[in-house]
Formats: C-alpha cells, sequence, structure tokens
C-alpha cells in the first residue's frame, strides 16, 4: 500500500472521530492497524488524532516503519519499556481528550492497564499519569471502512483467486486413489507458494466422499481410494488480502449410477442435489445487487433449495466478506442485518450435506458492482466440468 492510500484511510478515520464523540482513536487490533496504515509487522499501536498520526511499536521495527509507513510518526519503545508506559506518553500530551479503543480485540488484562493510566494504579508502574482522559469503548470503526474495498484491494484479491485457481487446476489432473486428503492439502498450499502466495487463506478443507458432509472437516490421512467425490475448499493469501473457493468433484464414469459409491460412482442422488445446489448458487448471485439486503439473497437460495426438497439440508449462512481477512463483514445469513454495497467482495457458498454419505458445496467470489454484481472466480462449476478421475 502506498503512503497516499494510508493517508487517506486515516484522513477518512479521522473524518469519524465525532460521529463517535470521540477526540482520538486508539487502533490495537493488528489486522486494523494494518488496513489504515500499510504496516505488516505486528505487536504495535496505531494512535490516530485530529491532527496528528503516531505508530506506537519497539525497536525490531524501526527500519520496517521507515519503509511501509515513511509519513506515519514512529514513537518506539527500548525493551525496558512497556508498551503501556509508551502509551501513556503519548496519551499525556493529549492533556483531557476522550480516547476511543476497539473494544473488540482488547483483552481484560490490556483494558485494566489502560484504565491504570487513568487512576495511576500500581498495575501499570512507569506509566505517565493522565487523569484527564476517558477510555470510550468502539467497535467496527476501522471495520466499517474495510467493508469497501478500493481498486488497489480488489487487484490484490483477483491475484489471490488467480493462484487459487492456478493451483487448482494443476493439481485436479494428478489426482489419484493413492493420493490422501492431507497429501491433497499439502499440495495444493505448496503450489500456490510457488505461485506467488505468501500462503493460503485459511487451512484447506480437502474432504472425501462421506468426510464432505461436514462443512468445517479437516483433511486426514484417509486415502481417496475408490471415492466417489471429493469437496475442495481452498484460498490463496495475496499480500494480505485472501481468496476463497470450493469446488466439489464427482466421479461419473459409465458403472450403475444406483450404486453409488461402492464402485466409486456418484449416486441419482448426488446428481439430483449436485444440480440443486448449483441452480441456488447461481440463483443467489443474480440476485446480487447494491442496495438488497444480505439476508434477502440468503433468503433466494433456501427458496431454491427448499423447491428440491433440500432446505434442511443448507445448514449454515450463505457466505461471507473477504479482504484482509477469510472472515470479513458483511455476513451473509438469515440473521445479518446489513444491506450489500458496490465495492464489497463476498463469498457465494450454498451447500448440502448428508451424514456418512456425501456433501456438495460451490463457491465463489463476488464483487458487488454500481451495476450489480461481477464474479471474480472462474473456475467451471457444473457437474460434467468437475470430474473425480481416479
Amino acid at each position: 500500500m502506498t503512503s497516499i492510500h494510508a493517508s487517506n484511510r486515516i484522513e477518512r478515520l479521522r473524518a469519524m472521530l465525532d460521529d463517535h464523540e470521540i477526540d482520538a482513536l486508539l487502533v490495537t487490533d493488528e489486522i486494523n492497524v494494518r488496513y489504515a496504515s500499510g504496516f505488516t509487522g505486528d505487536s504495535s499501536f496505531l494512535l490516530v488524532t485530529p491532527d496528528s498520526t503516531t505508530m506506537l511499536s519497539d525497536g525490531r521495527y524501526t527500519t520496517q516503519l521507515q519503509q511501509e509507513c515513511p509519513s506515519i510518526d514512529h514513537a518506539i519503545r527500548m525493551p525496558s519499556k512497556p508498551m503501556m508506559v509508551l502509551l501513556s506518553e503519548q496519551l499525556a500530551a493529549l492533556g483531557d481528550v476522550r480516547v476511543g479503543f476497539e473494544a473488540q480485540s482488547v483483552t481484560v488484562a490490556t483494558h485494566q492497564s489502560m484504565q491504570a493510566i487513568v487512576t495511576d494504579a500500581d498495575i501499570c508502574p512507569g506509566s505517565k499519569k493522565c487523569p484527564g482522559l476517558t477510555w470510550v469503548a468502539t467497535n467496527g470503526i476501522v471495520e466499517k471502512l474495510r467493508l469497501i474495498k478500493d481498486d488497489d484491494e480488489i487487484a490484490l484479491i483477483r491475484r489471490a483467486i488467480e493462484i487459487a485457481e492456478r493451483s487448482y487446476l494443476s493439481i485436479v489432473p494428478k489426482l489419484r486413489g493413492e493420493w490422501s486428503e492431507l497429501a491433497i492439502a499439502h499440495e495444493i498450499e505448496a503450489t500456490m507458494r510457488v505461485l506467488g502466495a505468501e500462503g493460503v487463506s485459511f487451512a484447506a478443507i480437502i474432504a472425501a466422499e462421506p468426510s464432505g458432509a461436514l462443512p468445517h472437516y479437516r483433511p486426514t490421512t484417509t486415502r481417496l481410494g475408490e471415492s466417489a467425490s471429493l469437496l475442495m475448499d481452498f484460498g490463496a493469501k495475496y499480500k494480505g488480502y485472501a481468496s476463497d473457493i470450493t469446488r466439489t468433484l464427482g466421479n461419473q464414469s459409465q458403472a450403475n449410477p444406483l450404486i453409488a459409491s461402492k464402485n466409486g460412482v456418484v449416486s441419482d442422488k448426488f446428481r439430483r442435489a449436485y444440480d440443486a445446489v448449483l441452480e441456488a448458487q447461481l440463483a443467489a448471485i443474480d440476485a446480487i445487487t447494491p442496495g438488497i439486503p444480505a439476508s434477502a439473497v440468503d433468503a433466494v437460495t433456501r427458496q431454491v433449495l427448499q423447491r428440491h426438497g433440500l432446505a434442511d439440508a443448507f445448514i449454515h449462512g450463505l457466505g461471507h466478506g473477504i479482504g484482509l481477512q477469510i472472515h470479513e463483514s458483511p455476513r451473509m445469513s438469515a440473521i445479518s442485518d446489513e444491506t450489500l454495497q458496490a465495492g464489497m467482495v463476498i463469498t457465494v457458498e450454498p451447500g448440502v450435506y448428508f451424514a456418512g454419505e456425501f456433501g456438495i458445496r460451490i463457491e465463489d467470489d463476488v464483487l458487488v458492482t454500481a451495476g450489480g454484481r461481477q464474479v471474480l472466480t472462474s473456475l467451471p462449476k457444473g457437474l460434467d466440468d468437475c470430474p473425480l478421475m481416479l
């Protein structure tokens, strides 16, 4: 991220201070610090006031801060000085102020130390006394800005998607019965790294046949053998930004489809369920447009699955936002109170699950645009396009 982008984001944060009736904001969540400043390190706080922005960190990051945050002031603590003492020194210079803090990322112990700065309690020895300071709990100030991705963020997400898709296309033709779920997960991560990813955006879910009925399954040494289906949920992380894709492969050889997985061929039940999930996913994507409630898009999916008698097999929300984290706002579910806006990047991932048999999930990453939506992922997803050839 350039210093211009950091400056723009910080100015937008400053513009929100009055709305929350605070004079300054202390950003402690590492992801939010990165978003606002461009700093990719950890264990650092960002203090934003109407007139200044200061990164509180330590000597490990002196050079990195100069490189990544040249337009932001740096307050570097020595090893003998606790972070709270450094923070108190910065706050003491502000006088009688109301300082917002990120309630969701502050532990009870940290909050006690923050309060000690005000009361001069023994819990924070060496700190400057700030009796005129008032701490104000806030929620979601930076996250609200992160909801809408700028052009650079969208470009990074596109690159993360491209890496994940190329990795998938490289691996699937090589799959054989002797491959284990865990080996596939390791192979896809290694391939993504070779292609430029800094790592995975989450631990890949590689689930053969009955294990696919567990939505957050962890791959094991179980071999594919003669599995009739394989669910693959994976994503790459590129320069901090995540992708998230799911495809379910099915073996469709000419053996008797009524025998299901006994001979490694998908059953008619699987085919019908797959077609229903794909229909539901396409309907949900078509419904995406700025101004529509996220819950309404979720409802579209459930209506399609209801017509196919599969509503009860869809046991999770439709999707979620992606960005610097794999799960961000907005939440795409029946209980979401959020409305879609242009610039959001969301997943659309309906699924159905049958314990002891199989699971099917199809997931794409979608950008909400001013005129509707753009599907950023491009992997084929019809059942005929996702063969499992063991």
